[in-house]
């Protein structure tokens, strides 16, 4: 039960007040992934009395985890347990009032809209990749949904809101994304913990604002954090008529046909994703697969590490993707994939 006085002190703002904060209670937030970004966006959320919170994320807790992103600890990543679920565990002894929804699932242009659900007042990115912040925008223009873009690598950081129809869309700003080599990652550059904390802080603020209805700001913002340098850069006078997606509303990361697998960057890993929706039987797939070695079953994941080749685990979650740890060659991934899970 949620004492009257828990949001006291942000109720006090004139910006938020009484009828502010029962508009955070109603609000229902889908969060894009929780690494570094998504775990400070949904506890600064959770904490502030958003009334639901999706959370979504594909992959599961490891060590070198735990240096930035904020919900998790050792238990899980020994364990190995699904970020969205050691997240909504995390959250829910934050604060129970809050409704939480954890999805583990891997978001691709066959589900992306079915994870809007019937009402969703906002989107917040939380991932660490571009194509699927791309995919993020063509689902909020297409649904009329504002939503908040945030990138941290190294000591930089970027965050920006989207209102489709009265700001700047992503790619009124950035018409087509970068190649995959041109742009460092946390795992080529590194990333600094703390700064990381400042963007997912900004993005939540941003959400705030958005969910009491506050006016859109058509501004990005441009953190350097070593040496310290912040920027804001006018957005207004770049939204396009010709914009492929918010002028002509063409939504072409949405109708690309999802990939069957792709390479984890930086995870010495292969995801292994059906081409179609599916649900596993998590319990009998651990049966067949055990000969193959050392095997784990939860509610959420099944878990081999196999024995031949050493080195090498399989995780296979309940909406059909594999994750093969170990592998970098697709061919190799696909055999070992075909041979314990099934083609």
């Amino acid at each position: 039960m949620t004492s009257p006085s828990r949001y006291h002190r942000q109720s006090l703002l004139p910006q938020i007040g009484s009828a502010g904060q029962e508009r955070l209670a109603r609000a229902r937030v889908l969060l894009v992934g929780c690494g570094a970004l998504g775990t400070t966006i949904a506890d600064q959320l959770v904490r502030a009395g958003v009334g639901h919170l999706t959370v979504v994320d594909r992959d599961v807790v490891e060590a070198t985890n735990l240096q930035r992103q904020t919900l998790f600890d050792e238990r899980d990543a020994t364990a190995g347990a699904p970020k969205a679920v050691a997240a909504a565990d995390r959250l829910r002894a934050v604060n129970s009032s809050v409704e939480i929804t954890p999805v583990v699932t891997d978001v691709h242009s066959g589900n992306s809209e079915g994870l809007l659900g019937s009402k969703t007042d906002l989107i917040l990115d939380g991932t660490d990749n571009v194509s699927t912040r791309y995919l993020i925008n063509d689902v909020a223009v297409k649904h009329d949904v504002p939503w908040v873009y945030g990138a941290a690598v190294a000591t930089e950081g970027r965050v920006m809101s989207i209102f489709p129809g009265r700001t700047p869309c992503l790619r009124c700003l950035f018409p087509n994304p970068p190649a995959a080599h041109e742009l460092p990652t946390c795992d080529t550059a590194g990333v600094l913990g703390m700064g990381a904390a400042v963007v997912g802080a900004f993005q939540a603020m941003q959400a705030i604002k958005i969910l009491v209805g506050a006016t859109p700001e058509a501004e990005m913002l441009a953190l350097d954090f070593w040496p310290w340098r912040v920027r804001t850069i006018n957005t207004a006078e770049a939204r396009r008529d010709d914009c492929p997606c918010c002028g002509m509303r063409r939504f072409e990361f949405l109708a690309a046909r999802p990939d069957s697998s792709l390479t984890l960057c930086g995870r010495n890993a292969i995801q292994i994703r059906p081409t179609q929706s599916t649900r596993v039987d998590l319990p009998a797939l651990a049966e067949r697969i055990r000969p193959g070695g050392r095997t784990e079953v939860t509610p959420h994941l099944v878990r081999c590490h196999l024995s031949d080749p050493d080195g090498v685990t399989l995780t296979v979650f309940a909406d059909g993707r594999t994750l093969i740890q170990g592998v970098t060659d697709p061919g190799r991934a696909r055999a070992l994939h075909a041979r314990w899970v099934g083609a």
